[in-house]
């Protein structure tokens, strides 16, 4: 399924909050699960008094492809199973990894839009069903940490931010570590969209995937992937015309793709010819500390040229 040019920007369907006893589905739509990172995260779901239920395929390796999580079609179907079931308010990636792109074309877009908005957490390889969600049912997600992940295990900062925007979301509303810089400085208001900027680059061009950026503030980050392929990915990006309109871009982490000053270099010569505000080092994606930025949403970046703090700020809380 296509979707037509949906013209400037506009703020997507939020879904309702969780509170005690939210019945809440972990689905894997990417890479193979380790066992006993899916029971650690499962504990801390139901210390917070989520009621967690594993989709059936998420403990599956695909027969012959071992990055897999199953097959494409039960991957597909274990994340439609769970949206459409009218008792599960929110659907949590168990990890990224590798898959998405596999399956996304073999959910029925339509039976998620029918089933309504319900809070969808995950990011890495996730950003491909971020984008999804977004363009082809119009519901706003969040990029965040994933249930039998390292960062979710042990960064209690990243638990906290996340369990904060679930329960709490008004709490949650201004985002950025003390690391966050002015790349190029500015103030820049948009709807938020992104993730993993090498997902991004490759949804550039298939079907749904986004045309432009008008009215929309970018968040991007990475793992593994150097100096150069970062230069093709944003090039990639700004050559499609996938970039056009974008009105501002907060950097997260760049873990494993080389020494951060060679990053820097690449993201102020790809980003700054933008004339639009630039934010580094935000705190989200694959590092140490990562926090959830709220997808579909208009939020204002500001990258003080005096050296102030740097600000992601959401216009209204991420969920209802």
């Amino acid at each position: 399924m296509t979707r037509q040019d949906p013209g400037p920007a506009t703020p997507l369907a939020r879904p309702a909050r969780l509170r005690p006893g939210s019945r809440v589905a972990v689905v894997a739509p990417s890479g193979p699960v380790p066992a006993d990172r899916l029971e650690e995260g499962l504990a801390v779901l139901r210390d917070w008094g989520l009621e967690p239920v594993v989709g059936p395929h998420v403990r599956s390796t695909h027969p012959e492809l071992d990055y897999l999580a199953g097959t494409d079609a039960d991957r597909a179907a274990d994340l439609q199973a769970a949206w459409c079931d009218p008792s599960v308010e929110a659907v949590f990636c168990a990890r990224g990894g590798f898959g998405a792109h596999r399956m996304v074309d073999l959910v029925d877009w339509a039976a998620i839009r029918a089933a309504g908005p319900k809070v969808f957490v995950g990011y890495s390889d996730i950003t491909v069903l971020h984008e999804a969600f977004a363009l082809r049912a119009g519901f706003a997600t969040l990029h965040g940490p994933m249930v039998a992940t390292e960062t979710f295990l042990k960064d209690a900062p990243t638990r906290e931010h996340l369990r904060a925007t679930l329960f709490e979301p008004e709490s949650a509303r201004t985002l950025g570590l003390a690391s966050a810089g002015a790349l190029v400085p500015g103030r820049a208001g948009g709807i938020l969209y992104g993730g993993c900027v090498s997902l991004l680059a490759a949804d550039t061009g298939t079907p749904g995937g986004r045309s432009h950026a008008r009215g929309n503030l970018l968040v991007i980050e990475d793992t593994g992937e150097e100096p150069y392929r970062l230069d093709g990915i944003l090039t990639r990006l700004l050559r499609s015309g996938a970039l056009a309109g974008v009105t501002g871009v907060a950097c997260g982490s760049w873990q494993e793709c080389g020494p951060y000053e060679k990053i820097r270099a690449v993201l102020a010569d790809r980003l700054g010819p933008l004339g639009i505000p630039v934010v580094e080092e935000l705190g989200f994606g694959h590092g140490t500390t990562a926090l959830t930025i709220p997808l579909g949403l208009p939020a204002v970046l500001d990258a003080p040229a005096d050296g102030g703090r740097c600000t992601l700020t959401v216009e209204a809380p991420a969920l209802l």
